[in-house]
């Protein structure tokens, strides 16, 4: 089932704070591993979108393409 509620906007905004950044400096097609993003903080977003409701698993979105566009349309597709 596709997580409609994560819009581009929102999975951008969550990446940033965990990263500690600001939304604007991070890009939406800039690989997340070179941001820094390492897999404890890929479960603290997992967590995060479960408990907002959306359907997400940690080894999908390690598999995806590591960015936010790649994930956004991850967590929406159909």
């Amino acid at each position: 089932m596709p997580s409609p509620s994560l819009s581009l906007d929102s999975v951008r905004l969550d990446v940033a704070a965990v990263l500690g950044e600001e939304p604007a400096d991070v890009s939406v097609d800039e690989n997340l591993q070179d941001l820094g993003l390492d897999s404890i903080r890929v479960m603290t977003l997992v967590e995060r979108w479960r408990a907002a409701g959306n359907r997400v698993e940690f080894a999908e979105l390690i598999e995806a393409t590591p960015t936010i566009r790649g994930w956004h349309a991850h967590l929406t597709a159909a």
